[in-house]
């Protein structure tokens, strides 16, 4: 397997009310990342992006749903869900970054 550059590894936060409450309550933050990386990947490209440190990671699969435009029939992409759960005393603040 090729070693991915850590931009490759992270797509994007997942920014709603419930993920922005797990980031204040329990230092967990949820990203969108690539199907096929590791969760070793992803805890090391959230430490070099975020400067934090990693107590846990835990990830999600997601198959891709079905959106129909009349006639038209058609599927989502697949996606891969990571909860990241920092250690103590660590923060990540997304509306400055």
């Amino acid at each position: 397997m090729t070693e991915m550059d850590i931009y490759d590894i992270i797509k994007a936060p997942v920014i709603t009310e419930k993920t922005v409450e797990l980031g204040k309550k329990y230092r967990k933050y949820v990203f969108k990342v690539e199907k096929s990386a590791t969760k070793g990947q992803i805890k090391q490209a959230i430490e070099e992006l975020f400067k934090v440190k990693v107590e846990r990671v835990n990830t999600a699969n997601y198959k891709g749903k079905l959106r129909r435009r009349g006639l038209l029939r058609g599927y989502k992409s697949d996606w891969k869900k990571a909860i990241v759960t920092l250690k103590e005393g660590y923060s990540i603040d997304f509306e400055h970054r």
